[in-house]
């Protein structure tokens, strides 16, 4: 697992050993990035199953301003400030033990992009996206992008509305905005 572009470009992440973490491959985060990257620069970014950040340090290497990666499981917060320090972007991040709808539930902070990875056929993607619009975690023109399986598959939300998808195998990348904004 690398960062594939911007200035940190070619940098190998530390990664979880074993079957425990499902990382995003580097063809489907490049392709996320390709679907967003009018979305990246200066943006502020929440990461909320992070895993090992790469999804957020990819944003940070190409442009984004910042961004806050939550993870309730300390090995993946460990690795995440590993990864933060070995890239030198410790000041732009914002590394979080903690549940992300506990999370959802009392920020203030408004979000250009929120980035949705969780476990596959664990029930979080529903909830999420609902934590998501009910507690307006999206800033405006924002946008949600959602990772997930054939098997995992989220589609329409009450206020969040599709702005693209694509499928890549089994995995599928759906990007939403609020409801009621144009692209």
């Amino acid at each position: 697992m690398r960062i594939i572009s911007g200035s940190r470009r070619g940098h190998k992440l530390t990664e979880f050993q074993g079957d425990s973490v499902r990382p995003t491959t580097d063809r489907v985060k490049e392709s996320i990035f390709n679907l967003i990257r009018d979305y990246v620069p200066e943006s502020v970014c929440l990461d909320m199953f992070a895993g090992s950040g790469a999804l957020s340090f990819e944003a940070i290497s190409r442009g984004a301003a910042r961004a806050v990666l939550l993870d309730k499981d300390k090995r993946s917060t460990d690795i995440i400030r590993k990864n933060a320090e070995s890239l030198g972007f410790e000041a732009q991040c914002e590394i979080r033990n903690e549940d992300c709808f506990a999370y959802a539930e009392r920020t203030g902070e408004k979000f250009d992009i929120i980035f949705l990875d969780p476990p596959y056929n664990k029930g979080f993607i529903e909830p999420a996206l609902d934590k998501i619009a009910e507690n307006g975690l999206l800033a405006d023109g924002g946008i949600v992008v959602l990772e997930s399986d054939d098997t995992d598959f989220s589609g329409k939300k009450d206020g969040l509305a599709i702005l693209k998808q694509r499928r890549y195998g089994r995995t599928y990348i759906t990007v939403y905005e609020k409801q009621g904004t144009k692209e």
